[in-house]
């Protein structure tokens, strides 16, 4: 026993025990991933119990393991990229907020939408009533892309869309836009969710089962490697594992698993993961622990440094480097007192950068009652802003390295996802453990068991099961219901000029690839630019690959 752990052991016996003897500890829930409690003080011992070598777990920033980040300078050079998550109604609204945050300072666009979008359903099917246009911007065809992209500068910042089933049909339609416009296809950055395992998991919005969908994922790893090399082709989500309900080594442990499952697929489809390694990139949920959201992300870059060398021999450390956007907790938002949502986001915030974040949305404070207005949107932003050039946490790397709490933390996250990868390997990787149910139902227990402590008031949230009192309301965006008709008026215009044998023969092409072995990126570029809709190329994958249906084992 360290001379530290004997001095530990006295402290607890003849100090800590005396006083709280007299002051009992505050009660609590326990607050940490695994249902486990914060330690009452970490130390040196804590280090050498879990054999800590900072030579081998922690390294330099920009080397492997890459806990102290993936870059030598870290936000010391450049700060990570400001993307705030915007998209409603038109493409023309869209593009109006997009034009008014790049003003603002943003450094990147981010577009979310609408339902009937990321479902691979036109604005005028019947399944999409009422809902264009409601949770994003509703695109239906090129035409929509001109117009939502129109003065943005695609050859100077990166675009990252949230689609996830359409994925490879919304890049084509921004590719398609971009040579319009005289912008080459290797000029183009951004990334494509295209992480489609987890909405199986946790979201819902898929279209195909999913090993068709895998086929689809690494088709565009394969296509963008050529084609579009500066693009992210996948960004790996545990954001909307852990706003399903996970804990913060749920989230880690199935996101690294589906990466798991996106390499072995893209390998097995003949590509070299030293290649599109690099086009990785992962998407990542930042909680109301700061000390554990800070250990969560560390703990990926060294688990998927690792994962990366020892399954698949990657050689290549930009390959093995993770590299993550992070989105402050829409879960953790209420709409009891809105405004408290400010401190919230700001903790979180905090913890993204302090874990290294390449990139980063802040969600706002009126989220929980609907889209954001211009002025939450505004506040938000200003959120980073006031983190980067006034709080003085972007002039260190890795600052919170050697912190003995971080440091456990870090490696017990590590652990914890270890298990549930191992057991995921047992039932035959992420795709059989999904056919499964078993990811899911984890999920649900998780999420059970938090929602349980705040009824029974041992998991205290502000303003709602504590400190709780009346709060003036704040405006909230509404969006025009009249939208949706005038969307579905300019898509029939669409269909009635556009060629229709180019039309048909674009689709046909789509079909024939989907039915044998060609990549099916170039026939869905070909099929966009002859003005199909992201409803008609879905509809084509549909009828040749099927839909899935969930079935959970109980």
């Amino acid at each position: 026993m360290s001379d530290y752990a004997k001095l530990r052991r006295e402290w607890q016996g003849k100090t800590l025990g005396p006083h709280e003897a007299k002051e009992a500890p505050r009660a609590r829930v326990p607050n940490l991933a695994g249902h486990a409690d914060a330690a009452p003080l970490y130390g040196p011992d804590d280090l050498e119990a879990i054999g800590f070598d900072p030579s081998r777990d922690l390294g330099v920033p920009g080397k492997p393991p890459f806990t102290r980040g993936v870059h030598p300078n870290m936000h010391r050079g450049r700060l990570w990229t400001m993307r705030q998550y915007a998209g409603f109604g038109t493409a023309k609204e869209s593009n109006e907020r997009y034009r008014y945050l790049l003003a603002q300072g943003q450094t990147g666009l981010s577009v979310a939408f609408d339902l009937p979008t990321q479902m691979g359903r036109d604005s005028d099917d019947v399944r999409a009533r009422g809902e264009v246009g409601r949770v994003g911007v509703a695109i239906d065809s090129i035409e929509d892309m001109r117009v939502l992209l129109s003065g943005l500068p695609l050859d100077e910042v990166s675009t990252s869309m949230t689609i996830n089933a359409t994925a490879a049909i919304l890049l084509c339609l921004y590719v398609a836009v971009a040579e319009e416009r005289g912008v080459a296809r290797d000029a183009l950055r951004g990334t494509i969710q295209n992480d489609i395992l987890k909405e199986y998991i946790a979201r819902g919005t898929y279209i195909y089962p999913p090993r068709p969908s895998l086929r689809l994922v690494t088709d565009t790893f394969a296509w963008c490697a050529r084609e579009v090399p500066k693009w992210n082709t996948i960004s790996i989500s545990g954001y909307h594992i852990r706003e399903a309900g996970a804990d913060a080594a749920q989230e880690l442990a199935f996101a690294l698993a589906d990466g798991i499952a996106y390499v072995q697929a893209a390998i097995a489809a003949g590509l070299d993961v030293d290649t599109f390694g690099a086009q990785l990139s992962f998407f990542f949920n930042v909680h109301n622990n700061l000390i554990e959201e800070i250990a969560k992300f560390r703990a990926a870059r060294r688990a998927w440094n690792a994962i990366l060398e020892s399954r698949f021999g990657a050689k290549s450390e930009r390959a093995r480097a993770l590299r993550f956007h992070c989105q402050t907790a829409g879960a953790t938002l209420t709409a009891q007192q809105p405004l408290v949502n400010v401190a919230r986001v700001t903790v979180q915030s905090l913890a993204a950068v302090l874990g290294g974040c390449q990139s980063l949305h802040t969600n706002a404070f009126d989220e929980a009652l609907g889209l954001p207005t211009t002025h939450a949107a505004t506040i938000a932003l200003r959120t980073q802003q006031v983190i980067a050039h006034e709080s003085g946490v972007a002039d260190f790397v890795d600052a919170l390295a050697g912190s003995y709490a971080v440091e456990a933390l870090t490696t017990r996250l590590e652990h914890l996802a270890a298990r549930y990868i191992q057991r995921i390997d047992e039932l035959g990787g992420m795709v059989a453990a999904i056919e499964q149910g078993y990811p899911q139902r984890e999920i649900q227990r998780s999420a059970y068991e938090y929602q349980l402590e705040i009824e029974r008031k041992e998991r205290l949230v502000v303003g709602v099961n504590a400190y709780v009192q009346d709060a003036p309301p704040v405006p909230v965006t509404e969006v025009d219901p009249r939208i949706e008709g005038e969307q579905v008026e300019r898509l029939r215009t669409l269909r009635a000029r556009r060629d229709p044998s180019a039309h048909a023969a674009a689709l046909a092409r789509l079909e024939g690839a989907a039915r044998g072995s060609d990549n099916v990126l170039p026939h869905v570029l070909d099929a966009v630019k002859a003005s199909a809709t992201v409803g008609e190329i879905a509809d084509v994958l549909r009828t040749t690959w099927g839909e899935h249906t969930e079935t959970l084992a109980v």
